[in-house]
């Protein structure tokens, strides 16, 4: 069983059934699959970036295999994403919302843990990038799509910064639950912020306008 605070691990447990909902809807849009397909890009986008993490820094089995909660939600998010995708669509704009959640979760533990496992500053705000992002890039790549993460929107941004705040205040003694809590909510924030207006990371200069002109 996961040993994080309660907050972080009630944020960390929705953040994953987010990740396998909005994941299984994706899948559902991108291509024609049955059951156990949608079921399963759900579940990789959810347990993905985690599992990427951790193999890297040797913390073996993957956390979110020691902890059945995690899986299940998981699975959960990818069956009634398949059950009720004509209806949840509707609400997509919730879903994200609820998906920057688990964003900022997974960017902040992700980058603790590495701290935590003994990298440096660099490598540990790069895997908690990796850990928010790289479910949803496998996702994507498996129904032969550009990833998300690459082609539109504030989304590696976000993730970058909420890293960023943890490895800080873990290298000045500062980090716990109300510094935790703090990375997260400026990495939610920005991502919010980003959906509310349209806003992009940066564009090639000569590539600038072509997306709405298309």
């Amino acid at each position: 069983m996961s040993s994080q605070p309660a907050p972080l691990l009630a944020l960390d447990l929705t953040g994953t059934f987010a990740f396998g909902l909005n994941g299984a809807l994706t899948a559902v849009r991108a291509a024609r699959l049955d059951v156990v397909g949608v079921v399963v890009l759900g579940m990789i986008t959810a347990l993905g970036g985690g599992f990427i993490r951790d193999v890297l820094i040797d913390s073996l089995p993957p956390a979110t295999l020691l902890d059945w909660r995690y899986y299940t939600l998981a699975a959960g998010g990818g069956l009634i994403a398949f059950a009720l995708s004509r209806h949840l669509r509707r609400a997509e704009r919730a879903i994200d919302v609820v998906d920057a959640v688990g964003l900022s979760t997974f960017a902040v533990i992700g980058a603790a843990k590495a701290l935590d496992a003994g990298l440096g500053v660099a490598p540990a705000i790069l895997l908690g990038v990796i850990t928010a992002v790289g479910g949803g890039t496998i996702r994507d790549t498996l129904v032969g799509q550009v990833p998300t993460v690459l082609r539109t929107g504030l989304y590696a941004i976000p993730a970058m910064v909420g890293a960023a705040v943890t490895a800080l205040t873990v290298e000045t003694d500062v980090y716990g639950l109300p510094a935790a809590l703090g990375a997260a909510t400026a990495c939610f924030l920005i991502r919010v912020l980003g959906l509310r207006f349209g806003l992009d990371a940066p564009e090639p200069p000569e590539t600038r306008g072509s997306r709405a002109g298309a």
